[in-house]
């Protein structure tokens, strides 16, 4: 099975039958071993990392997804000033990106960011990976104006990537039960789409283990193939599992177990091959001894040091904070791979 299976990955003729069968059926250590060896086809030893911080500018929210512990938290709202200091202290540890997004509110226009945004690039260089699919329609809704006309604005005046959340799962099904009042599935694809045509690279990403099954995985997973082979703007592929703690959907759901966390890493490089070459582990939902397995079992980078997750933390991920680049290098190291700083949009430094 695993030679059938490696070579139809690496021909792009994965199936969606396919992959049920495989995440059903089949021998996980045999899933787990061809996933590794099309890690290491497709992408090589390298295991790759990027030195960033995570600024959630508030946690005041109008949207309501059932599973964020996030909104209200604290009740706070950064000022400009106060993002900026944020900035500077990342840089002093050698930060190259700034993971920049929040709740929504409907006081944050496409003048509130712009005016953001630019006064961030005009005090610091420093790659901007800003927002998602949701913010962008909210944000143009708010201002009157088109999500195209959102993302040109932003762009030019210096947010440099988009981030791919608020994907939860592409299953409109699915995302009436979670998160009703967020972006839909044909208008998430449009706005991505939208970047990419604009030069804004995205990365792209899935909550799973709350209450879809294997087939939502997967049809969310066959979209994000398909919107890639049209507009090649997705830098990483990004599974995130679900944590139940403090918020509505945790009462109902228990997550997904170690094997799930695994196969969908495994099953999703067996998808997309070549087409999304990197499969990132988070190592802020999964703790560093899961992300190293997850290492083995298809994934080439373990995403960025974070320094600060504020959502993941109120959620319940114990593993927050920050992962200094030297513990990063120590995790990727053991489990005999090489080590490689990268850039947002995976140049090697």
């Amino acid at each position: 099975m695993i030679e059938e299976i490696y070579n139809k990955s690496l021909d792009n003729e994965i199936t969606k039958e396919d992959a049920i069968e495989l995440v059903r059926s089949a021998n996980q250590f045999e899933l787990f071993d061809t996933a590794d060896k099309l890690r290491q086809t497709i992408v090589g030893d390298k295991v790759t990392y990027v030195v960033n911080k995570a600024i959630d500018i508030t946690d005041n929210c109008m949207i309501g997804c059932k599973f964020c512990s996030f909104r209200n938290f604290e009740n706070y709202k950064m000022t400009n000033e106060e993002i900026s200091e944020s900035i500077v202290q990342a840089k002093t540890v050698g930060a190259t990106e700034i993971c920049l997004f929040g709740g929504i509110t409907r006081d944050m226009d496409i003048d509130y960011y712009c005016n953001l945004i630019e006064n961030i690039k005009n005090q610091h260089e420093i790659c901007l990976h800003a927002l998602s699919p949701a913010e962008i329609y909210q944000t143009a809704k708010n201002s009157n104006i088109t999500t195209f006309e959102a993302l040109s604005r932003l762009k030019d005046v210096g947010m440099d990537t988009m981030t791919g959340a608020s994907a939860e799962i592409l299953v409109d099904s699915i995302r009436k039960q979670i998160c009703p009042n967020k972006v839909s599935t044909a208008d998430w694809a449009k706005i991505v789409k939208e970047a990419h045509e604009l030069g804004i690279p995205t990365t792209s990403t899935i909550m799973y283990g709350s209450i879809e099954t294997w087939e939502d995985r997967i049809e969310h997973m066959f979209l994000l193939k398909e919107i890639q082979e049209e507009t090649h703007g997705f830098t990483e592929f990004v599974p995130m599992t679900f944590l139940g703690e403090n918020n509505e959907l945790g009462k109902i759901s228990n997550g997904a177990t170690g094997i799930e966390d695994l196969k969908i890493h495994a099953i999703s490089r067996i998808i997309f091959g070549d087409v999304i070459p990197n499969i990132q582990v988070s190592w802020v939902k999964l703790g560093l001894r899961m992300t190293q397995v997850a290492l083995t079992c298809g994934a080439n980078d373990i995403g960025g040091t974070m320094i600060e997750d504020k959502i993941s933390t109120a959620a319940g991920g114990g593993y927050g904070g920050y992962l200094p680049v030297e513990k990063i290098k120590q995790l990727i190291k053991d489990i005999g791979r090489i080590p490689q700083e990268r850039t947002t949009k995976y140049e090697m430094l």
